[in-house]
């Protein structure tokens, strides 16, 4: 997993709320296996109204995603953080997210980045009237920053710290292999044992 410190770029500024799971990946697109692949179904019920905001081409190409409240709520459905992540989205801003989703995103190295409404709505206003408004997202410092203001966001110290290091579940637990194996082999040999593969 690619480590995340600090970030900059355009934003999509999409101004709804109460986002679910199967609004962010319908459901009929999940018969596929594979984690990757799944950028064009992003949204792809609003992804067909001409007038959606990721259909404009001064939003094309921007890495960070600005939502409304409850992001992300509803199903435990993983597609939602591939099919951002696919699409090219590095960080989702909202006032609130479901809390599956919370969980789910930094896993993949997707940052979700709670701030305020009133921040999100200045965020907003920003990108709304000059597109190519970078914004910055630092995990390092915990800090969101635009032209003319900067704000705090907080973050709990282990996820930030497996994400400023690149570490997925798997990579993290394979940083104490060594101890593992060690334990396997002091292990009576009557007692179940795990078979490492690859």
């Amino acid at each position: 997993m690619e480590a995340f410190t600090v970030h900059t770029d355009k934003a999509v500024p999409l101004r709804r709320s109460d986002v679910d799971t199967d609004q962010i990946f319908p459901g009929r697109f999940g018969t596929r296996t594979s984690r990757t692949g799944y950028a064009d179904v992003l949204f792809a019920n609003w992804r067909a109204e001409p007038d959606f905001v990721m259909n404009k081409p001064e939003h094309q190409g921007a890495s960070i995603l600005i939502a409304g409240a409850d992001f992300g709520t509803g199903s435990s459905r993983e597609f939602a953080v591939w099919a951002l992540q696919d699409y090219g989205f590095r960080v989702v801003i909202s006032p609130r997210f479901g809390d599956i989703f919370q969980g789910n995103a930094p896993k993949r190295g997707l940052l979700p980045v709670t701030l305020d409404e009133e921040i999100v709505e200045r965020l907003w206003a920003l990108v709304e009237a000059a597109p190519d408004t970078r914004i910055t997202v630092d995990l390092v410092r915990r800090r969101v920053s635009a032209p003319g203001f900067a704000v705090p966001f907080e973050f709990d110290d282990h996820t930030r710290g497996r994400l400023l290091a690149g570490l997925d579940d798997i990579s993290a637990t394979e940083r104490y292999l060594s101890d593992i194996e060690a334990y396997e082999s002091r292990r009576r040999p009557s007692l179940p044992t795990t078979v490492r593969h690859g």
